[in-house]
C-alpha cells in the first residue's frame, strides 16, 4: 500500500479506517492497472492520468465517489451537486455497508467509461468521453 494511503487510513477514526481498508483492497484488487495516490488530500485512482475512483471522509460518512459515475447509471450512485461533470457517489457509515458484488460491478464500469477530467482545464469545463 501507498504509504500516504496508509497514512491516510491510520488518520481515520477505527468504523472509518475499516470502511477505507475495505475500499482499497476492493479497488486494487478490480483496477490493478490504475496508479494511486493521495490528490487533493483524499485517496485516487488514476488510469493513463484520468481520475476514476477515490474515497474522502465527510460528515456523513465515507465518500467513494466515481468520476464517471453518472454514466453508469446505477440507483445507488448519487450525482454530483453541480450538474456540471459527471461525478456520483455513495457514502457509507460501516464496512457491514459496503456490497462488493455492487462495488466490483462499478469498478468494471470505471474502467470501461471515463470521461476525460485530465484535460478539462484545456477544454475550459468541457468533457469529452474517452471510453
Amino acid at each position: 500500500m501507498n504509504k500516504d494511503i496508509q497514512a491516510y487510513h491510520k488518520s481515520q477514526a477505527a468504523g472509518d479506517k475499516a470502511i477505507c481498508e475495505v475500499l482499497h483492497e476492493e479497488i486494487c484488487k478490480h483496477l490493478p492497472k490504475a496508479e494511486n495516490k493521495i490528490w487533493h488530500g483524499h485517496p485516487v485512482w488514476f488510469l493513463d492520468g484520468n481520475p476514476i475512483v477515490g474515497y474522502s471522509k465527510l460528515k456523513a460518512g465515507l465518500q467513494l465517489l466515481f468520476w464517471s459515475g453518472v454514466t453508469f447509471e446505477e440507483e445507488q450512485l448519487v450525482p454530483g451537486k453541480s450538474g456540471k461533470f459527471k461525478d456520483a457517489s455513495i457514502t457509507y457509515t460501516s464496512a457491514e455497508q459496503i456490497n462488493t458484488k455492487d462495488l466490483k460491478r462499478w469498478l468494471k464500469k470505471a474502467n470501461d467509461i471515463q470521461w476525460d477530467y485530465k484535460n478539462i482545464m484545456k477544454r475550459k469545463g468541457v468533457l469529452e468521453r474517452l471510453k
